[in-house]
């Protein structure tokens, strides 16, 4: 079970340095992470948009360790915003932001998070677009949605992540597809305890599938996030059992990973986005990419050991 370590090794600090330090490590991050600003990034966008594929685009970084960090992190989507708005790409392309960045573990970090998530949430609708607020560890749940919730008053399309390892999912699942929320279905990429997750594979993929089932049969918009072939092609056969159309639901993938089953679903008329991610505190984010997938790793030992 190397998953658990390389989740403790995304939050030490001498891991961190080490693998930074490694020659290769560049030319493999550089597969999952497209770039460090938005200057990089927009040429991304019109590359994957003109194939077809739609995005969600995810300003990497979560050790936020004062307010005036958050408020940078604020402003970082703003400038995507900015940026984006000539495209005209519309819900083409939306954002991902992680609570934990905009202040969340902050004191008062509730009310700071919703202050400084806001206004990003305004002015992607000001260019037709809209925003998912990623799951954290269970620990932030509890505020993750009660913002979602908030924000869905005035900007109704504000998405969600929720985690199919984590027992609370079924009724969290449950009342989002009451209420008509877009809602991304993952697995879940961070250590959690036994008392409030499943540990087993097995265990995650069926609450995976009972969890899909769920939203596919409620009133919203389900994201199925999964590189997994048999889900994605359960999701398919329960969007057509359910009777929803090509654009009542949608795959969401990383960048980087099963290239050309994005293109695949994409040419067959599914939505299809990749998750797109980008800045230069890539770490943590890298190394929950190899925890969720040991073909990641394998890649990245191979590289390692060929190029180091």
């Amino acid at each position: 079970m190397l998953g658990p370590v390389i989740l403790a090794a995304s939050r030490s600090d001498r891991m961190r340095r080490l693998i930074s330090a490694a020659p290769v490590t560049k030319q493999v991050v550089d597969r999952f992470i497209p770039g460090e600003d938005v200057d990089d990034i927009v040429p991304v966008v019109r590359e994957l948009a003109d194939h077809g594929l739609e995005l969600t685009m995810d300003v990497v970084g979560e050790d936020i360790t004062n307010p005036a960090q958050a408020a940078a992190a604020r402003d970082a989507y703003l400038e995507l915003v900015d940026r984006l708005k000539p495209l005209e790409l519309g819900t083409r392309a939306e954002m991902s932001v992680k609570l934990s960045m905009f202040g969340q573990a902050l004191e008062g970090g509730h009310e700071l998070a919703l202050s400084n998530v806001r206004p990003v949430v305004e002015a992607a609708a000001e260019i037709g677009t809209t925003v998912t607020l990623d799951a954290e560890d269970h620990t932030t749940l509890d505020s993750m949605f009660a913002i979602h919730e908030e924000l869905r008053k005035d900007f109704p399309q504000t998405g969600c992540v929720i985690q199919a390892y984590l027992f609370r999912t079924e009724a969290d699942a449950r009342r989002l597809a009451e209420s008509g929320s877009r809602v991304r279905l993952v697995k879940g990429a961070y250590k959690e305890p036994a008392s409030v997750a499943y540990q087993d594979k097995h265990e995650i993929d069926r609450a995976y599938l009972r969890i899909l089932r769920t939203l596919m049969q409620g009133e919203g918009y389900p994201m199925i996030g999964s590189h997994d072939p048999r889900l994605i092609a359960i999701g398919q056969e329960l969007a057509h059992q359910t009777g929803r159309k090509l654009d009542e639901y949608e795959f969401q993938m990383l960048y980087g990973i099963r290239t050309d089953e994005h293109l695949r679903l994409a040419a067959e008329g599914h939505r299809m986005r990749v998750y797109t991610a980008y800045g230069t505190d890539w770490y943590g984010y890298f190394m929950r990419r190899l925890a969720e997938k040991p073909a990641n790793l394998r890649f990245f030992a191979r590289s390692m050991l060929t190029k180091g």
